[in-house]
């Protein structure tokens, strides 16, 4: 038993027969169907133009209203499998439609944001001290990335992304958008004759990050709140200015840029590592779907908009001060982390099971966590990481 709705007009209900539809979704649209992925998870997409439900193989055709109505069985109907189908069809709808709106939507509300995730626990109990994604080799990838562990291949990205800038010896690090301070503590632990500071929008998080610091026994490290876009530092201030995934929040990405590189001394090394949406040249515009699913991410998770790996470059060598500028695509090597946070999660329920006013924004944070890694599988969305020297 079959019942259709959008393409074919109205409801309609029909024995099934096959396994397709009676009426098939246009090819653009999604259907209502589990699929089962490489990491054992289970996707659901729901399409906003055809709804498709079947009854289970060989189960009874369901008697009509109208036979129903005659023969005064109307009570048959609140059980009838058609009609629970319906209903189920109704809410899947609902859902897709709650789903596909942004509930964080960017209004300069970063820094309560993060307050809110910090005070959860929820976060630092699952990523550790990184909030950030993990790095995962080839070699890694090919054993299958469940096999690493998720706090471990997030320390490992700092390791790499510092190989990657080709810092070797910095006395005065700055980490711009630091969270609770992670990449900084770590940093402060192989340079301890470095200064590090950090920097971020959220209170809690410069909290959270100076209690580490200190049961660490780490006194070459200190957290303050400060605006990326307005930093107080003098010009020429650190030799080596860290951006691990802040430039997603930032409004205005060409002044985040110039701040960093304004506070940068001469021969002293930029690196930023961002999520960035693809580039859009004329002869390769950006699809009313495309657009449609970059808004969802921007406004989930309180970003303004994104940039792409060109355009970091641009912005760069834009300022006039900067040399060798270059940049890697590392999508492959991170791409791993969105399914792998949900998998932690799944290993290991409990702190969510046990703060009840987390549950809706949990099943919220595991959507986005899919969608996530389907735009940058599908190469709407890369990870960039890119790399300059201020001219001396």
């Amino acid at each position: 038993m079959i019942i259709t709705r959008g393409q074919c007009g109205g409801m309609m209900l029909q024995p099934a027969r096959s396994k397709s539809a009676i009426c098939a979704a246009p090819a653009s649209s999604k259907q209502l169907v589990p699929s089962s992925t490489a990491s054992g998870l289970t996707s659901l997409t729901i399409s906003t133009a055809h709804v498709v439900l079947e009854a289970p193989a060989g189960a009874p055709v369901q008697p009509t209203m109208a036979a129903m109505e005659t023969s005064g069985d109307l009570a048959g109907l609140v059980t009838s499998p058609v009609v629970l189908a319906a209903g189920m069809g109704v809410v899947a709808l609902s859902l897709k439609a709650v789903f596909d709106s942004g509930s964080r939507k960017y209004d300069n509300n970063v820094g309560e944001e993060y307050d809110a995730w910090t005070e959860e626990g929820v976060l630092e109990y699952y990523w550790g001290d990184h909030i950030h994604l993990g790095y995962y080799s080839d070699a890694e990838r090919a054993l299958g990335y469940t096999k690493k562990d998720f706090k471990v291949a997030k320390l490992d990205f700092v390791d790499e992304m510092l190989r990657f800038s080709g810092s070797t010896a910095p006395t005065s690090v700055l980490d711009v958008g630091c969270g609770f301070g992670g990449s900084s503590r770590h940093l402060a632990s192989l340079f301890p004759s470095a200064q590090v500071e950090g920097v971020t929008l959220s209170t809690k998080q410069v909290e959270r990050g100076a209690e580490l610091a200190k049961e660490r026994g780490l006194d070459n490290v200190t957290f303050k709140v400060m605006d990326a876009l307005d930093m107080e530092y003098p010009d020429n201030s650190f030799d080596l200015v860290w951006a691990c995934e802040s430039g997603e929040h930032m409004p205005d990405k060409k002044k985040y840029v110039e701040e960093m590189v304004r506070v940068l001394k001469p021969g002293g090394t930029l690196v930023i590592a961002c999520w960035c949406q693809r580039d859009d040249p004329p002869e390769r515009p950006f699809s009313p779907e495309e657009i449609a699913e970059l808004q969802f991410l921007y406004d989930e998770w309180a970003h303004p908009y994104f940039i792409s790996i060109e355009e970091f470059e641009r912005l760069m060598n834009g300022t006039g001060v900067m040399e060798s500028v270059s940049s890697e695509d590392w999508t492959s090597q991170t791409l791993p982390s969105w399914r792998h946070s949900v998998l932690v999660g799944v290993w290991d329920p409990w702190i969510v099971i046990s703060k009840p006013k987390v549950w809706y924004k949990t099943v919220r944070e595991i959507v986005t966590l899919e969608r996530m890694h389907q735009a940058f599988d599908s190469g709407l969305m890369q990870y960039g990481l890119m790399v300059g020297t201020k001219s001396t």
